[in-house]
């Protein structure tokens, strides 16, 4: 089920902070200037082995006209009304300011679960100064220090115990629909994707236009026809985020999300004259991390001018950006024509069955533990390192457990090695492979 979790609050109290550590890498701008994130970042976070995407909001402030904090104020409101659970944050420093108060009146009034956090909470001092916040009337709070770290782990046990299933979805995933494929088609606006179903399902299922951005929510269409039966998940376009203007848009790239998170396999759609750009390799890293299986369509390849080896060089462009993951089917379509659109869902419904792929654990050893013999990971410190027995857990992404007596020394680079030679002797393309190393 899809879990998105907005972290809100007033500008300059170290929501980028925190987001930047939950995620795990430093994507949200950080200042102490007041009103650095004027847009939305999206990211995963994982904890105690599940995970959600989180939502990194700008500040928000009442009653200004500065055209920049009116639009921010706008799409706090809608993340909001899109995540599953707020995490609503104050600052110690500062005591309770109006700006808290008058956003504290706005949270109470909705009926998603708010967890207050006190940041900047850094000595032990200070955390008798958090009383103060109870006057805001959210109960339970939680001290934390963004900077540092200090508290997350609470906070990210709290979140985990109160997310929520979204109800629609969850009568969508408990009706007939329950065991069948679900592919989602996503991409930015206007190249093609509604078009590729319309001709896939025979009429105008969804309204097609010119117009990027006409899809502002996700559609399900059950796909039944010539031996195929699942689920399409057509996805609102999601462009750069400078150019997010509207209020609107900016709901539909949360549904965006939510599709990713729900399907089974993403198929990203790109323009053939336009190319892979960052937003498109966002997705694919977002599907990516997911586990999801991953197909990259490229459409109106009529419209594209070619030469000798032009799909080939094309394809190895794409793979040379989405490096080191290249094992995924790339296939080049006319959504208008209707070339090629029945092979594009033969090819994602392929990627649907490697994603099931169980392989035997006696086969699995039989096959690899030979290459690690011959291959062993680099010795550290004098210890060698060895890899003893070899695992396929039972997750509904593809994962595998390699036991050893030292997996703390087992680098990146040997973790590759492992799974190009998966991907050698067994068939997951398409499919992204998560590796652990765990001590025998």
């Amino acid at each position: 089920m899809s879990r998105i979790v907005a972290i809100v609050g007033r500008p300059n109290v170290g929501k980028s902070t925190l987001f930047n550590r939950l995620i795990g890498e430093r994507k949200a701008i950080v200042d102490d200037v007041s009103g650095v994130t004027r847009d939305r970042h999206y990211g995963e976070c994982e904890w105690g082995g599940q995970s959600f995407s989180v939502v990194d909001t700008g500040g928000y402030v009442t009653d200004s006209k500065d055209i920049f904090e009116a639009a921010i104020r706008d799409q706090v409101k809608i993340a909001v009304e899109e995540s599953n659970l707020l995490l609503f944050m104050v600052d110690v420093q500062t005591d309770v300011t109006d700006l808290d108060s008058q956003f504290a009146n706005i949270l109470r009034k909705t009926n998603k679960p708010v967890l207050l956090v006190v940041n900047k909470v850094d000595t032990h001092e200070k955390i008798n100064e958090t009383a103060v916040f109870y006057s805001l009337g959210f109960g339970e709070l939680f001290p934390i220090s963004s900077a540092t770290g200090s508290g997350t782990g609470e906070l990210l046990d709290k979140i985990i115990e109160l997310l929520p299933f979204d109800e629609d979805e969850q009568d969508f995933i408990n009706s007939e629909t329950i065991n069948l494929p679900k592919i989602a088609i996503v991409g930015r606006p206007n190249v093609g994707k509604s078009s590729f179903i319309n001709s896939l399902i025979g009429h105008d299922r969804n309204i097609v236009t010119n117009i990027a951005g006409t899809t502002r929510d996700t559609i399900h269409t059950r796909y039944n026809a010539f031996g195929k039966d699942l689920v399409i998940i057509d996805t609102a376009g999601i462009r750069k985020k400078s150019k997010v203007e509207e209020n609107i848009e900016f709901y539909s790239v949360m549904r965006s999300l939510r599709a990713i998170e729900n399907c089974d396999v993403c198929v990203i759609m790109l323009d053939a004259e336009l190319g892979i750009e960052s937003q498109d390799l966002n997705l694919l890293f977002l599907a990516h991390r997911h586990g999801k299986g991953i197909v990259i369509l490229v459409n109106k390849w009529d419209l594209y001018e070619k030469e000798t080896n032009t799909a080939k060089k094309y394809e190895e462009h794409i793979k040379e950006r989405t490096a080191p993951f290249t094992d995924y089917p790339v296939l080049f379509i006319s959504a208008l024509n209707k070339q090629r659109i029945f092979q594009a869902m033969e090819t994602a419904l392929a990627v649907y069955d490697n994603l099931s792929n169980k392989i035997k654990t006696s086969k699995l050893n039989d096959l690899m533990l030979p290459i690690v013999t011959a291959t062993p990971p680099p010795g550290v410190k004098g210890k060698t390192v060895s890899i003893k027995y070899i695992q396929q857990l039972p997750s509904k992404s593809v994962c595998f457990a390699f036991f050893c007596n030292l997996p703390q020394y087992i680098g990146e680079s040997y973790k590759r090695f492992l799974e190009n030679q998966l991907r050698q002797n067994f068939n997951f393309k398409g499919v992204p492979i998560k590796i652990f190393f765990r001590k025998k």
